[in-house]
């Protein structure tokens, strides 16, 4: 797992220049792999250096939170840990920073340390079109 998993192809194929939303769902590891404390404190110590570089590019964290429960849908498979939304300016901006030597020696590290599994989800940003209200 890395940026080696990163899906450049198809997040090229999106509008580049349109805002995007990406939802992030983390299953921990038990220990890190670093053995310097839990999954959760590698992806702490990830976050901490990761959010700056988000908000260097004008994105901001619109929410994080711990996974409950599947409230509607097949729960095999579906157990995660932790979930951020994240909003980028742009899908360039994302690309960015994910390539950024920065992010590939410093920070994915931590993340690779921490997370069993990581999946990020591109969407189309539309939370502004259908706020509630």
């Amino acid at each position: 797992m890395g940026v080696d998993l990163l899906n450049v192809r198809g997040l090229e194929a999106m509008e580049l220049q349109a805002p995007v939303v990406m939802v992030n769902l983390m299953r921990f590891r038990e220990r890190s792999l670093d053995g310097d404390g839990s999954g959760w404190d590698a992806y702490l110590r990830y976050s901490a250096l990761t959010v700056p570089m988000i908000k260097a590019r004008g994105g901001t964290l619109l929410w994080t939170g711990d996974a409950k429960a599947v409230a509607l849908g097949a729960e095999a498979g579906n157990q995660w840990d932790y979930l951020a939304l994240v909003y980028y300016p742009d899908v360039a901006a994302f690309i960015d920073m994910m390539t950024s030597t920065d992010y590939e020696t410093n920070c994915d590290p931590h993340r690779t340390n921490g997370c069993a599994e990581h999946v990020i989800i591109a969407t189309k940003e539309a939370y502004s079109k259908f706020k509630v209200g």
